[in-house]
This record gives structure tokens, C-alpha cells and sequence, in this order.
């Protein structure tokens, strides 16, 4: 039985969402969806008309790779079995063992994981609008974020409807996640033939990317033009596999929402860091051998550890040495990346900033002068703070020039040994809703509008927000066809440049804007940015 962990329990129906009119339908897609079965790898699958669109056909619930269950729990994944007889790719496979919550303000239903969990979840979905699998049509693959602890592809938000109906064949997938997915322990290092831990979950990402590349022309997908995406962890899940020599080949574009700034190129963490974490975690656990932890049940082993255990533990990537040789930084600086086309933005309402901000006069010159030191009256001359209101847009004004300079410092310094464009974007559109004034163009809130999913959402959507979302996913299929997400009839976006200081506004309008609020401010935001993240 499928293991199930609940803590709140606040239901939200999207049923309304579902009677929206169907917006996207590409002229050029096939009236009736791919018939007949599909042969993979492993044996043969049927799959199911799409809710709204029946000439999309969606297989859910395929096996990637091998439940990591038993022996397999902290191993890299092993190919998926085989079996005999059609499979039914019907329903959505469970979620990897997770926290289930309903609704985490601003996050409502439609952006959390639902449904029973378990250790035995490597599996993903396809939605494809091809007729036949000749087709070639470009594969776009979507990574879940969730800070590597919560998330799934089954997440109504990230439905791939939309774009399928745009002409892409959409893959959504499950990853290992929290201890599953990112512990290391001394003991697993000795064990691996490669002398590493820790990056299960990763590992997991580029299986099934690899999953993908060797069977998506079953599907009418062309191996040959793949987009890895991701948001958030995703993001950085994207950053890693991009820098991964393991996936060297297996993908040609990247998209990368909320996760592209100097501080993606930072040290990374080590291998023997992890694992003091790891041994550290299984002595809170009270296990005292490898063996005790493989054989504890997994709702104890995800269980909160005993206070007093120190510090939170981190569920995150780790130079290990194999999937991860370096840091992601070191790897880009050193040009061993896989150098292909990028994708890349920020929202307005993250990175420090926020609709209503709740910071004093005092409070916004202390933060200043700790941040900044000696630098600390220059950067408090362009944001000027003589009372708390004016604190609150300071606040607010210099988070975002921050957030976009160092987005644009970020391309430069992968511009230094790239080959490819990198373009990138900043999201303004508030998503309407629950305390819209509060949240605004919060983080996340721009996932709908890129995946042309909407009509997942109960929310209540106008014409300018399918508008946006036309644009965006156009776009996005641009970009997953071609490398370049500019098209006839369309604003142009360019792509990061020395001689442009300048990113792409996506939301009420489109178009290029600024990095900063004031020209004047760039030189010094440059300079405080790249001291801190130690490059000067």
C-alpha cells in the first residue's frame, strides 16, 4: 500500500477551471489523438484521451526506472522492468514520500501535490499531440520544484495540455526528494562504485531524461530536440544537469524560472559536508549502520528527527564528484558544461520584495550598512529611506534592480564560455486571487502562464491573463522548437548582451526594460553584487 503523510487538509475544487474555453489549440494539430498502443523500452502502453482535448492523448504513471525500494533505496536508479501484455497508463503514479498539503498561502490547490506518496514513485507522464510517431515534434520536460522536498509532476499546474496543444510533446516527472533523494552518509560513499552519495534525486532527473531521449519518438517526439525546465529547485535541478557530464547529449535547450543569479555559480557544497549531515541524521535516527537505515520503515525515516539533533538538515545537491565533478560555477567557468540555448527569469514579488512590505526606516539602514559595509551610504544615496514609507519602496525598488542585475550578472559570467544565447526575462504580472495586493507577482505565479495551464486554476483569470499566457507559452514553443523564442508578429526579446543592459518584462506588457531603476545605480549594484559573491 502506498505510504500516505497528511497534515492539513483544505479542499479547494477546480472543477469551475475545467469548463474555461480551450485556449492554444495550434492550427496545425491533428484532429483525433495517436492511436493504438506505444512500444517503449519495457513493453507496450496504451494511453487516454486528454480531458479537454482529445486529440491530445496523455499516458500517465510510465516507470522510468526500477522502484527504488529495498537494496535500491540510496542507489543511482536502475532501469525500469519490463513487462508483458499492455500497460494501462491511466492514472498518475503515487508521489515520492513527501509532506502532503493542500494549501500553502499563496500557493492554493492547484499548486501542491495531492494523492497518497511512496518510496516506489519514479515514474512520469506524457501528453502528445501527435498522430503518428514520424512526427519529430519537439519534447519539452518539466522538472518540479518544491526545495527539493515536496512536488510532483502530477501537480495540477504543471498539466502539459496546454502545450501539447501548441504543437509540444510535454513530460512532466517525479525525482527522489528530502532524505530519499539527497542524503549522504560516509557508508554510501564506500559502497559506490563511484565513490560517491547524495545526489539520488538528481541522478533520478537524468534517468529520466535519458528515459526520454531513447523513447519519445514512440511518441511522435524528436530525441534530437529536447528542453529540460524547471522552477525553483527545478530551476537549480536544470543549472545541475546542465553542468552534469552525465547528461552530456541527452537535451539541447534549457529553461530555468527563479533559480539564475551569481549566487547559482557559488561554491557548492561538499561531499564530505554532506556527509558529517548524513551520519549526523542517522545518529538522531538512532541507527547505527547503513543496514538499520535501509531497513527502517519510510514514514519513520521521514519522520522529524528528535529535537536537540542541531541543526535543520538540508536537502540539497552535492559536489560528489561524479554527477556533480565540481560546483555548478566551476564547471561553467571551466567551459565542460553542456553548452545549449537557456531560458531564464525572475519574478517581481520574490527575492526580498513584496506587494506590502513590512520593514522600518531602522530596520532597512541596519540591513544596509550589515550588507553593504563600507559601501553602505552610497547604496542608501540611490535608495533614499528618511521615513518608513520611503523605507518600504526602497526596500522594494532595490530588491528588484538587485534581483535583475545579478540575473544579468549571472548570463555574462556563463556567456564567458558559452557558444549559446541565454535570454532572460522578469515576470510583473500579479496572479489574481487570494490576497492578490499581498502577494502579487509572487514566487511561482508565472508556472500557469508558461505551461498555458490556466485552466487548472479556479482563479479568476480576465482576458488580459490569457492573453499573457498566449504570449508566454508562445514563446516558450518557440523557443523548444528552435533555440529562440522570438516569432513573427511577436515583441522582440533579445538575447543577453555586454552592450545591452537590459532584461525582457513579461506581464501587463512585453518588451525590454531596465536592470535598474535609475542607470546610476547599475555600476554600484555590479560592484556590491560581486564583492559578495567573492568574485572581487
Amino acid at each position: 500500500m502506498p505510504l500516505r503523510i497528511r497534515t492539513t487538509l483544505a479542499v479547494l475544487t477546480a472543477a469551475a477551471a475545467l469548463a474555461l474555453p480551450l485556449r492554444g489549440q495550434g492550427p496545425d494539430a491533428p484532429v483525433v489523438a495517436l492511436e493504438g498502443e506505444v512500444r517503449v523500452a519495457q513493453g507496450l502502453l496504451s494511453g487516454v484521451p486528454a480531458e479537454r482535448n482529445a486529440a491530445i492523448t496523455v499516458f500517465r504513471g510510465v516507470p522510468y526506472a526500477a522502484p527504488p525500494v529495498g537494496d535500491l533505496r540510496w542507489r543511482e536508479p536502475q532501469p525500469a522492468p519490463s513487462w508483458t501484455g499492455t500497460r494501462q497508463a491511466h492514472e498518475f503514479a503515487p508521489n515520492c514520500v513527501q509532506d502532503i498539503v493542500d494549501v500553502r498561502p499563496p500557493w492554493t490547490y492547484e499548486f501542491m501535490a495531492h494523492g497518497e506518496v511512496s518510496e516506489d514513485c519514479l515514474y512520469l507522464n506524457i501528453w502528445t499531440p501527435a498522430r503518428l510517431p514520424i512526427e519529430r515534434r519537439p519534447v519539452f520536460v518539466y522538472i518540479h520544484g518544491g526545495a527539493n522536498t515536496e512536488g510532483s509532476g502530477s501537480v495540477p499546474v504543471y498539466d502539459g495540455e496546454g502545450l501539447a496543444s501548441r504543437g509540444l510533446v510535454v513530460v512532466t516527472i517525479n525525482y527522489r526528494l528530502g532524505v530519499f533523494g539527497f542524503f549522504a552518509h560516509p557508508e554510501l560513499t564506500a559502497e559506490s562504485p563511484h565513490g560517491a552519495s547524495g545526489n539520488y534525486g538528481l541522478l533520478d532527473q537524468i534517468a529520466a531524461v535519458r528515459w526520454v531521449r531513447e523513447n519519445i519518438a514512440a511518441f511522435g517526439g524528436d530525441p534530437d530536440r529536447i528542453t529540460i525546465a524547471g522552477q525553483s529547485a527545478g530551476a537549480a535541478a536544470v543549472h545541475s544537469i546542465t553542468a552534469s557530464p552525465l547528461a552530456a547529449g541527452l537535451f539541447h535547450r534549457a529553461i530555468a524560472q527563479s533559480g539564475s543569479s551569481l549566487n547559482t555559480f557559488g561554491p557548492g557544497r561538499p561531499l564530505a559536508e554532506l556527509e558529517a549531515e548524513g551520519a549526523r541524521f542517522a545518529a538522531a535516527k538512532g541507527a547505527p549502520s547503513l543496514a538499520g537505515l535501509r531497513a527502517m520503515p519510510a514514514d519513520q525515516l521521514f519522520a522529524s528527527v528528535p529535537s536537540g539533533s542541531g541543526a535543520p538538515f538540508r536537502w540539497s545537491p552535492v559536489v560528489d564528484g561524479y554527477a556533480l565533478p565540481a560546483s555548478v560555477g566551476e564547471i561553467f567557468r571551466a567551459g565542460r558544461q553542456n553548452d545549449v540555448p537557456t531560458l531564464t527569469g525572475a519574478n517581481r514579488d520574490e527575492s526580498g520584495a513584496s506587494p506590502q512590505p513590512d520593514i522600518t526606516r531602522e530596520r532597512f539602514v541596519s540591513q544596509a550598512r550589515e550588507r553593504w559595509g563600507d559601501r553602505a551610504d552610497d547604496f542608501l544615496a540611490l535608495y533614499p529611506a528618511a521615513d518608513d514609507e520611503q523605507a518600504k519602496e526602497a526596500a522594494n525598488t532595490s530588491a528588484r534592480d538587485l534581483a535583475r542585475t545579478s540575473m544579468y550578472l549571472w548570463a555574462l559570467e556563463r556567456a564567458a564560455t558559452a557558444r549559446t544565447p541565454v535570454y532572460t526575462y522578469y515576470w510583473t504580472h500579479p496572479l489574481p486571487g487570494p490576497e492578490i495586493d499581498r502577494y502579487g507577482a509572487f514566487h511561482t505565479s508565472e508556472v500557469p502562464y508558461l505551461l498555458n495551464s490556466l485552466f487548472r486554476s479556479p482563479r479568476p483569470f480576465t482576458a488580459l491573463d490569457y492573453r499573457i499566457a498566449d504570449l508566454f507559452s508562445t514563446y516558450i514553443v518557440n523557443f523548444a522548437e528552435t533555440g529562440d523564442p522570438n516569432g513573427v508578429g511577436l515583441p522582440e526579446w533579445r538575447p543577453v548582451s555586454t552592450d545591452r543592459r537590459e532584461t525582457f518584462e513579461i506581464g501587463g506588457r512585453a518588451g525590454a526594460m531596465p536592470l535598474t531603476s535609475r542607470p546610476e545605480a547599475f555600476d554600484l549594484l555590479r560592484e556590491l553584487l560581486l564583492r559578495q559573491a567573492g568574485r572581487r
